[in-house]
């Protein structure tokens, strides 16, 4: 019997992102929104939001393992100096659920900004990377009396049914779960070589990516298939985004497989004049893990410009 049944790589990794989100400050708590939904999230311990003079940030995961996966080096990069930050596990991600059939990106919105009101945050900055940023998105047009400055990280928000076709052709699968939702080692090896610029993943063996699918990817999954189908972006042709009132940033890495550069080009031209973009080299659709350095440099100036 090989050693990975006795200890899991993945699990002892698990261990250390805890430890490193508890040591920049934050507290692994869980909120019922309301009657239907219970939210898991990252932040700080509960306090007077009125003495506290921080600007807030919402970090939104993309569509993959939860949120500490996805954002451990701008955690430990913004929090608690710089930001008070709160990064919550969207529904049926983590040890976020709900009895609610709604599977949209619309409703994972909704359910973030409920979030932020039983929590007791009026305004606050938004970041979402790839499925995060349809989400942040949602919640800078629905609520821009709250959403002050919105950060969109490698998110195709402008897709097309076109984009979703090639997207599959690229990853050489005939639909978007064997994409986004691995079964097997060979499936997840396809998915990094397409997220990730490094070649080094796909040298990993069979026995370590099973053993990332068997923690990461089993949980909720036939929900999670529901929430890829109930997607409202890329069904046609016809682009159905407006621009957004916020200053807003978009980041994209140059080498993006999921989302090609040129998808961030047309965004910008689509969100409007307050919008800014920048585009970081040698870097796939993860640039807040590739580069993370850069990333948050560049996140730091956009939120921080003003003040």
């Amino acid at each position: 019997m090989s050693l990975l049944s006795y200890l899991s790589p993945t699990r002892f990794l698990e261990g250390y992102l805890r430890r490193c989100l508890t040591a920049a400050g934050l507290t692994s708590q869980t909120l019922s929104i309301d009657s239907e939904t219970t939210i898991h999230f990252w932040g700080p311990q509960p306090i007077d939001h009125r003495t506290d003079e921080r600007p807030v940030m919402l970090l939104l995961h993309g569509f993959g393992p939860s949120s500490m996966w996805q954002w451990r080096r701008q955690i430990q990069a913004f929090s608690p100096s710089a930001f008070r930050l709160y990064c919550p596990d969207l529904v049926f991600f983590g040890d976020s659920t709900s009895s609610s059939t709604n599977r949209s990106e619309v409703f994972q919105a909704e359910c973030v900004e409920k979030l932020m009101e039983k929590i007791g945050i009026e305004k606050f900055n938004v970041v979402g990377t790839s499925y995060g940023g349809f989400v942040a998105y949602h919640m800078a047009k629905k609520w821009p009396q709250k959403v002050e400055k919105v950060v969109i990280a490698s998110s195709g928000i402008n897709m097309r049914k076109c984009d979703s076709e090639s997207l599959l052709q690229r990853s050489n699968c005939e639909c978007i779960e064997k994409v986004m939702l691995p079964s097997s080692a060979t499936e997840l090896r396809t998915l990094m070589g397409l997220a990730s610029s490094s070649r080094i993943v796909g040298m990993f063996p069979d026995a370590l990516w099973n053993d990332v699918i068997s923690n990461l990817y089993q949980k909720n999954r036939k929900e999670k298939v529901e929430l890829l189908k109930g997607v409202t972006f890329g069904r046609d042709e016809k682009l159905n985004i407006d621009p957004l009132s916020q200053a807003v940033l978009i980041i994209w890495g140059d080498k993006d497989q999921i989302f090609p550069v040129k998808m961030a080009y047309e965004l910008k031209e689509i969100l409007g004049d307050k919008t800014k973009l920048e585009i970081i080299e040698n870097t796939s659709h993860v640039p807040q893990i590739e580069c993370a350095q850069e990333f948050n440099n560049i996140v730091l100036k956009f939120l921080k410009g003003s003040q």
